[in-house]
């Protein structure tokens, strides 16, 4: 039904991208942060017609889709909001002191944006990481064009909400190219993409395997851009000694939801759960059991998914000193899946890297170490993670610094007492991590903070009011937060400070 979007189709729809940039840029925020809300709006006109051609290709149930588009819009409208506030730019004005030896110039900055950014569609979630979701929002906010790849799982649902992007951008007077969809089963065009010049970002949620492919293209070309890709972990949780003695049956419970909530389909989902072999990790392990396999299992998003899941836990359960502890009945598998929880012992973790590796969906894997020492080995040996957990007493806390300490550095946010699935659209939040859980720990992919993804530093030295941008002119037309000569004001520079 979806035709592939062609070399000579994109070769011109990035020819406009490139001139609505020019011309996008010099919007204000509020216009760029009204094209938001309208969008914002046109997503919520869609109605029915959108959950519904989403269930029917995603197998995602009802509720959780409602639940998703409300978070889209949300996203949309909190990251407008942010974009107009202006605090994102970081605007910084340094005044001149001409009396000084050598004189010390007029120095401003702020950021601006990087140009047209390709937005890869991320299959696990068809509203909130894919055509309008947090790359595409945050790219828009910036003042850059944005060029969405819909992803093949669910290309009508794309469709629609491309619709949606370009009636509002329609209605709100943007500058045609400011917004793109293209199509293409295969990886011809996403490669493509990422090699013409004319990009300048890119965003990216999935695999592993597909956000370092594109990671490596994007260093390769002539001219390198940034990859901005999410592509998972395995998400530690740390059950320490006193915690795991005192609420034995809540921890339980409380991870194997973690475990399949969405059928395990979260890049969030707890993969790995941490802790030391004593008769209170045996009682856990009899709780997990019967929790795990007291839980119907659903569809997993697409064939795609289910076959990838089964290939790996297949492969995960098949290593040597692996013990498979609790999984669904095979009478109530759908398309073969079996939600699965395993256990090994540090020691075997700690030698097989195949261990260490992300199965999608709901599965996790105990590792009972045989001390502290043990555990704090296991900490080490692990690679970047969106998340690590937590399940710790205060006494816990203080009689583990040195993992603490460890865990930090592994991870994006750090979790205490809670589970890791579910991540909050807010400021504070930082969606990312070190290597290979993201491809720049420095960035969020959720939060308003995900704006300064597709901009840069730029200094302005020397230069008049009048010709300055508006953000750094002396009256402060925005109204916007400012750091002036090192104190954080939203006051206009009068006489004595210039």
């Amino acid at each position: 039904m979806y035709k592939d979007t062609s070399t000579a189709e994109i070769d011109i729809a990035l020819e406009k991208a490139v001139k609505a940039y020019h011309q996008y840029k010099t919007y204000t925020l509020k216009q760029r942060a009204d094209f938001m809300r309208a969008i914002a709006l046109e997503i919520a006109e869609l109605g029915d017609e959108l959950i519904d051609t989403a269930m029917a290709e995603t197998n995602l149930p009802q509720a959780r889709l409602q639940g998703e588009r409300a978070r889209t819009i949300f996203q949309l409208n909190s990251y407008a909001d942010a974009a107009e506030l202006g605090n994102w730019l970081e605007a910084s004005i340094d005044t001149a002191l001409l009396e000084r030896t050598p004189p010390k110039p007029d120095v401003r900055k702020i950021l601006i944006p990087l140009g047209p950014v390709v937005v890869f569609g991320a299959s696990n979630f068809p509203f909130a990481y894919s055509t309008a979701g947090g790359d595409t929002a945050c790219a828009l906010a910036a003042g850059c064009p944005v060029i969405v790849k819909a992803h093949p799982a669910h290309p009508k649902t794309s469709t629609l909400m491309a619709d949606a992007i370009l009636k509002a951008a329609k209605k709100t007077n943007m500058p045609d190219g400011i917004f793109t969809h293209i199509y293409g089963a295969g990886f011809e065009s996403g490669v493509y993409l990422v090699k013409h010049e004319s990009v300048k970002a890119v965003g990216f949620t999935g695999s592993f395997s597909g956000g370092k492919a594109l990671f490596d293209l994007a260093n390769q070309r002539k001219t390198p851009i940034p990859v901005f890709a999410e592509m998972g972990s395995v998400n530690p949780v740390f059950l320490l000694p006193e915690k795991l003695a005192t609420e034995t049956e809540t921890l339980a419970k409380q991870m194997a939801g973690s475990i399949t909530l969405g059928m395990g389909q979260f890049c969030t989902n707890p993969g790995l759960m941490v802790a030391i072999d004593d008769k209170n990790l045996d009682k856990f392990i009899v709780h997990l059991k019967r929790e795990i396999e007291g839980i119907t299992p659903a569809r997993m998003l697409h064939k795609g998914i289910a076959t990838n899941f089964n290939e790996k836990l297949e492969k995960a359960l098949s290593q040597r000193g692996v013990q498979l502890i609790g999984q669904t009945d095979d009478s109530q598998a759908v398309d073969k899946v079996l939600i699965s929880v395993a256990t090994t012992s540090g020691k075997t973790f700690l030698a097989n890297p195949v261990l260490h590796q992300e199965v999608f969906g709901p599965y996790s894997l105990i590792i009972q170490c045989a001390d502290e020492k043990e555990m704090l080995a296991v900490a080490k040996a692990m690679e970047g993670q969106l998340t690590a957990t937590l399940m710790a007493t205060s006494k816990d806390i203080k009689n583990h610094q040195q993992l603490l300490d460890e865990v930090q550095e592994i991870c994006g946010r750090f979790i205490l007492n809670n589970v890791p699935t579910g991540v909050e659209v807010v400021l504070a939040m930082h969606h990312g991590g070190p290597y290979p859980a993201s491809t720049d720990a420095r960035f969020t992919s959720v939060g308003a903070d995900g704006i300064k993804r597709f901009a840069r530093p730029m200094s302005y030295q020397n230069w008049d009011d009048e010709f300055l941008p508006n953000e750094l002119k002396n009256g402060n037309p925005l109204g916007i937060w400012r750091t002036v000569n090192n104190e954080l004001t939203k006051s206009p520079l009068d006489e004595k400070n210039i």
